[in-house]
């Protein structure tokens, strides 16, 4: 349904149908009563009646429905309004009822919201309820002044006309532009995602390639420890077997994806960074074991705190985990020169497009994928004093954990 899903046409039919209700009433009373009209009540009544406990009927079902109604349905309720239609008319006047016009209302929003071959349809429909109201019609008697009466009716269902166009087009109009933006985001998501998987593809062939390399230099390292003298040199061979180490565990984990100890991960980030002054809050389950993906997740928006920092001359990040309820909420937050308001959205498309002269432009936007495949929420805002904040929030319920609460 172009423009407008078939449930929101649901709905502004039933809504619709809400004031053709009351103004049939309303003109059945004033034509009876005041206009002293001679009118078949009882069968106009009827018509009323029967159009009230559909519009109940369907309200009721639209607002239970949980999946999208067909466009058969939809063109069955219309239907429903032109049967009702050509009741009504064919007991007040036929074709010499000025209100026959709303057969043309029925037809526009049908052309507005249904696909060309159940618009084609319901015009046919109205096309023929017009013809049977006026073979079975009757003229209107009663009235000391036909011409005007006419007048009269014509004038009052172009108003009602003109405002019913006009709700609908315009309702029509602004789900349009929703369901663009919809079609654009995913659009964009679609970019994103191709460029992730691309990305994952070239991460796992170097992983394959990196991990022979990777053993010799551990092979090297563990060599040299064996012959050097003094204690600073020891020390320095044995941080650079720690990061040979780290190497080769991050490349297998690309290689084989498994659960990963969540504090040990965040410990070893020092070693990563060790000119970096992390400032860690929150506790964690002592043995807390998440997919791969958070804890590269973690690691980027560390990073990419730690470059903001070094950046701005301070080098610290603070750093806050915590397990609760089944969920780990999270904060890094920066102490760089922060981001323009004006661009404050989080780059949940941008892949490969980096402010910062020698980054990658994958940070950010991998984090942001993360979150949003393990259905959780990410947002970024100024921290006082300067830098960024960003949180983040995953439901992990799925976990299981074990040991006592310990404090990062």
């Amino acid at each position: 349904m172009p423009g407008s899903s078939a449930n929101s046409f649901l709905r502004s039919l039933c809504m619709l149908r809400w004031l053709a209700i009351a103004g049939q009433a309303a003109t059945v009373l004033v034509a009876s009563e005041l206009l002293d009209l001679d009118l078949p009540l009882g069968p106009l009544w009827s018509g009323i009646g029967v159009l009230v406990t559909f519009n109940l009927y369907a309200s009721v079902q639209v607002h239970r429905r949980r999946s999208e109604a067909s466009n058969g349905t939809a063109f069955a309720h219309l239907l429903v309004d032109i049967v009702v239609l050509t009741w009504m008319l064919g007991w007040s006047g036929g074709i010499h009822n000025p209100f026959g016009l709303m057969f043309l209302i029925l037809i526009a929003l049908a052309a507005l919201a249904l696909p060309r071959g159940w618009a084609l349809a319901a015009a046919m429909a109205c096309l023929i309820g017009y013809l049977l109201s006026g073979l079975i019609g009757r003229p209107l008697e009663g009235h000391h002044n036909p011409y005007a009466l006419i007048v009269s009716g014509i004038a009052a269902s172009f108003l009602i006309s003109a405002m019913v166009v006009l709700y609908f087009s315009t309702r029509l109009a602004a789900d349009l532009r929703s369901r663009e933006r919809e079609l654009a985001a995913l659009r964009e998501r679609f970019t994103r995602n191709e460029g992730i998987v691309a990305l994952a593809t070239h991460a796992a062939a170097m992983a394959h390639e990196l991990n022979t390399p990777l053993a010799t230099m551990t092979l090297l390292a563990d060599e040299i420890a064996a012959e050097v003298k003094t204690d600073d040199l020891r020390a320095d061979v044995a941080l650079l077997g720690q990061l040979l180490a780290l190497c080769r565990e991050r490349i297998r984990n690309l290689a084989v994806p498994t659960e990963v100890d969540l504090v040990r991960e965040v410990s070893q980030w020092r070693l990563v960074r060790p000119t970096i002054d992390l400032h860690r809050t929150g506790e964690l389950p002592t043995a807390l074991r998440v997919e791969p993906a958070i804890s590269h997740l973690i690691q980027a928006l560390l990073n990419n705190a730690a470059d903001a920092g070094e950046a701005a001359g301070h080098p610290r990040v603070d750093l806050h985990l915590e397990y609760c309820d089944g969920a780990l909420d999270g904060e890094v937050r920066d102490h760089g020169g922060g981001f323009d308001p004006d661009h404050s959205l989080l780059p949940t498309t941008s892949l490969f497009n980096s402010d910062k002269p020698s980054g990658l432009g994958v940070g950010l936007a991998l984090s942001h994928a993360t979150v949003e495949q393990l259905g959780g929420k990410m947002t970024m805002a100024p921290a006082d004093g300067g830098g960024t904040r960003i949180r983040f929030h995953l439901p992990l319920a799925y976990l299981a954990t074990r040991g006592t609460g310990t404090t990062l």
